[in-house]
């Protein structure tokens, strides 16, 4: 059974993209713990992060390192963090969290809840900085 972000990659439920190349993607977290929180994900359905092939993770990481860039120029932030939990979708993602603070990765706290226009917005400020 596919994943539900193999459901978005393949478009078969929708999500704010704000990158894409033939081996990654990425899109807003629909419920972030701040505004431009996004998830990095490699297209291959693989669970557990240092399962993925050698190259595969470091080029994940450098797909990554270009997404974060464009959320430093999109969002309002003193730099982005990065986590990698891995429990809650069976398939490896990085989250990408602007950071004004540590409490803004903490990820025990209340998760926002943007409405699509909003989202919408931000996905787009941060795929025309991704370009």
């Amino acid at each position: 059974m596919s994943s539900i972000f193999t459901k978005i990659i393949n478009r078969e439920i929708p999500g704010h993209i704000v990158a894409e190349d033939d081996d990654f993607i990425a899109f807003l977290d629909i419920n972030p713990l701040v505004k431009g929180h996004c998830l990095v994900v490699p297209k291959v359905e693989v669970d557990y992060i240092y399962d993925l092939e050698d190259n595969v993770l470091a080029d994940l990481n450098v797909f990554a390192k270009r997404v974060a860039k464009a959320i430093e120029n999109s969002v309002p932030c003193l730099r982005i963090g990065i986590a990698v939990i891995g429990l809650e979708v069976p398939h490896v993602h990085v989250h990408l969290v602007p950071l004004n603070s540590m409490d803004d990765i903490n990820f025990s706290r209340p998760k926002l809840n943007p409405g699509q226009e909003e989202l919408a917005e931000v996905a787009r400020a941060i795929a025309e900085a991704f370009k």
